[in-house]
C-alpha cells in the first residue's frame, strides 16, 4: 500500500468526520479568498481606469470559458479512480486532452481576441494567461482526484493572496504598467499556485510518467463521462449566462446594474461557499463509499449534508427577509436597492442549489453522468419555460430569478427521482443476494 493509499483509509467511522472537517476548512479558506478578492477589485476600481478593467476581465473571461471545460475532467477523473485506482492511465488521457485543448485556445481563441475583438493586448500576456491557468487547471484536477483536501484549502485563499503580491511587485518593483501588471500578475500567481500544488502532491504520490494509454473498455468509459461532465459544466455556465441575456433583453440596463453588481456577486459567493465544496469534497468520498459498498456513510453524508443545506438556507432567508434591505444599502449605493426583492426571491429557493449539488454528486458518484447531464439541461430548458411563463403574468425582473430558482427546482425533482431508483435498485440487489 502506498503512503497515500495508508493515509487515504479511512475507517467506516472517520468518513464522515473527515468529510465535516475537509468541508468547514474549505468554507473558512473560501471566505478568506473571497475577503482577499474582493478586497482587491474594490481597490483597483478606486485607480485603475475602468476602459483597462474592462478589457482586462473580458480577455481572462474567454480564456477561461475555454479552459473552464477540463475542469468538467475533475469530476470524472475523482469518480474513475475511485472506483479503479488506475491513476497511470486516467491522469494520462487528461493530460492529452488538456494539451489538446491548450492548443485549440492558443490557436483559435488567441487569435480571436487579438483579430475580431480587436483587444490590444500582448502576445506575450495571452500566451502567459493561456499556459499558466491550463497548468493550474491540471495539477487543481490531480489534488481533487487524490482527495487531497488541505493542499486544495490552501490553495483556495493562496491563490488570491499570491495574485495581489506578485501585480504589486510587477507594479511597484518592476515598474509595468496597471494592464500588464495584472495579467503578468495573473500569470506568474497562477505558475506559482500550480507549483505549489505539484510540489505537495509530490510529497505523498510520484507523478506518474507520460506515456502511450491502452484503451480498455473502463478508460473508455472514463473518457465517455469526461466528456459528459465536460458538457455538463458548460451547461452549468450556461444557466447563469441566459438569465444575464434575459434581462439584457426584456429589461432596463438599471436593473441589469442590480443583477450584475449585486445579484450575480451574492449568487457567485454563496455558490463558492456552499455549494462548490459539495463536489470538491463530498463527491470524492461518495464515489469511494460507493466502491467499497459503504451504504451505511452514504446515508449519514446525506444526512449531514441535509441538515446543513437546511440550516444555511434558512439562515440566509431569514438574514433577506429580516435585514436584506438594510444589508444591501449598507453595501451598495441607493441606486442598487431594486436589487433587494431579487435577493430576497433567490434566498427563498438556495436551499434547492445546496440539495441538488448533492443527488447530483451521488449520482455521479455511481458514475451516471449522462443521466446528470441530462438532469442539468432540463434546468436549462425550465429556466427558459418559466421565465415566458412568468413574464405572461408580470414585468418585474424577479421574473428571471425566479425562473433561474424553478430550473434548480425541477432539477432536484428530477436527481431526487434518479436517486431513489438508484436506491431501490440497491435494495433489490441485496434482496436478491438474501434469498
Amino acid at each position: 500500500m502506498s503512503k497515500l493509499d495508508a493515509q487515504q483509509a479511512p475507517q467506516q467511522d472517520e468518513v464522515l468526520p473527515r468529510l465535516k472537517q475537509a468541508f468547514i476548512t474549505g468554507i473558512w479558506a473560501t471566505l478568506a479568498s473571497i475577503s482577499v478578492g474582493f478586497l482587491f477589485k474594490i481597490w483597483l476600481a478606486q485607480w485603475v481606469p475602468k476602459n483597462d478593467l474592462a478589457l482586462f476581465n473580458s480577455v481572462i473571461d474567454i480564456i477561461s470559458l475555454s479552459l473552464i471545460l477540463m475542469t468538467g475532467f475533475r469530476s470524472s477523473m475523482v469518480v474513475s479512480y475511485g472506483q479503479t485506482q488506475n491513476d497511470h492511465d486516467i491522469i494520462n488521457i487528461f493530460r492529452f486532452s488538456l494539451i489538446a485543448m491548450v492548443l485549440v485556445t492558443w490557436g483559435l481563441v488567441l487569435p480571436y481576441i487579438k483579430h475580431e475583438l480587436h483587444i490590444n493586448v500582448g502576445y506575450l500576456q495571452l500566451v502567459g494567461v493561456i499556459v499558466s491557468m491550463g497548468l493550474k487547471v491540471y495539477f487543481t484536477n490531480l489534488v481533487a482526484m487524490y482527495r487531497l483536501y488541505s493542499i486544495s484549502n490552501r490553495v483556495t485563499w493562496l491563490e488570491p493572496l499570491s495574485n495581489v503580491v506578485l501585480f504589486l511587485f510587477c507594479y511597484y518593483v518592476l515598474q509595468l504598467d496597471a494592464l500588464s501588471s495584472l495579467f503578468y500578475g495573473l500569470s506568474l500567481s497562477s505558475l506559482g499556485v500550480a507549483l505549489f500544488m505539484y510540489i505537495s502532491r509530490r510529497k505523498q504520490i510520484a507523478t506518474r510518467p507520460l506515456t502511450t494509454v491502452h484503451l480498455d473498455p473502463t478508460l473508455i468509459s472514463y473518457v465517455k463521462k469526461s466528456f459528459t461532465a465536460s458538457l455538463e459544466a458548460g451547461a452549468s455556465i450556461l444557466m447563469i449566462y441566459i438569465t444575464v441575456l434575459l434581462t439584457i433583453s426584456h429589461f432596463s440596463i438599471d436593473e441589469l446594474g442590480d443583477f450584475q453588481v449585486v445579484v450575480r456577486p451574492v449568487f457567485t459567493y454563496m455558490t463558492m461557499l456552499f455549494v462548490f465544496p459539495i463536489y470538491r469534497f463530498v463527491l470524492p468520498e461518495l464515489s469511494v463509499c460507493v466502491r467499497k459498498g459503504l451504504h451505511g456513510q452514504i446515508k449519514g453524508i446525506r444526512r449531514w449534508v441535509f441538515r446543513l443545506s437546511f440550516a444555511v438556507g434558512a439562515t440566509f432567508f431569514l438574514t433577506m427577509l429580516l435585514w436584506g434591505r438594510e444589508i444591501v444599502m449598507w453595501v451598495f449605493p441607493q441606486q442598487y436597492s431594486g436589487a433587494v426583492p431579487v435577493l430576497f426571491h433567490f434566498s427563498i429557493f438556495f436551499v434547492f442549489m445546496m440539495l441538488n449539488a448533492y443527488q447530483l454528486a451521488y449520482i455521479k458518484a455511481h458514475g451516471h453522468f449522462t443521466q446528470s447531464l441530462m438532469i442539468r439541461l432540463s434546468g436549462i430548458v425550465t429556466l427558459v419555460a418559466a421565465y415566458y411563463l412568468l413574464s405572461v403574468f408580470t414585468a418585474n425582473v424577479v421574473a428571471i430569478i425566479v425562473a433561474l430558482c424553478m430550473g434548480y427546482v425541477m432539477m432536484f425533482i428530477l436527481s431526487s427521482i434518479a436517486e431513489h431508483r438508484i436506491l431501490r435498485r440497491y435494495r433489490q440487489s441485496v434482496s436478491a443476494e438474501a434469498c
